[in-house]
């Protein structure tokens, strides 16, 4: 396995085929998700399976780094820091497939809300208080 990847068997979710972690977030987010080896660049477009966002990021620059994630075969996750995804609302809401998943994480400066995981809002919506009787 590939430092950054994530690999399931033969006939697991990927076809056997490895993944990458994708991460939008500060510069302490995504620097510790670097240290921890998710780090790549792809092989074609040279581009990086991250992006920092700092107070001088566009919020169309970030918009279209998560639409490049989300296209990309190679990229199994994204972890975007929650306040981030708050720039980009209607883009992460609009994200329909299973692949790559979507996960909402907290950054230092900004704890996690569950309700605004549009995630969590999804599954809350499939289940009712009768279905766990």
């Amino acid at each position: 396995m590939t430092s950054g990847a994530a690999t399931t068997g033969s006939s697991g979710l990927f076809g056997g085929k490895s993944k990458l972690v994708a991460v939008i977030g500060d510069e302490d987010t995504v620097t510790g998700f670097l240290l921890g080896g998710i780090g790549e660049i792809h092989a074609k477009t040279r581009k990086p399976n991250f992006l920092i966002v700092d107070k001088n990021t566009k919020v169309s620059d970030i918009d279209e780094t998560f639409k490049t994630f989300a296209s990309r075969d190679d990229i199994g996750i994204i972890l975007i820091s929650q306040y981030i995804a708050e720039m980009i609302r209607g883009t992460v809401d609009g994200h329909d497939k299973s692949v790559p998943a979507i996960l909402e994480i907290p950054s230092k400066e900004h704890p996690y809300d569950p309700s605004k995981d549009s995630i969590l809002r999804r599954a809350k919506g499939m289940f009712s208080v009768e279905d766990f009787k």
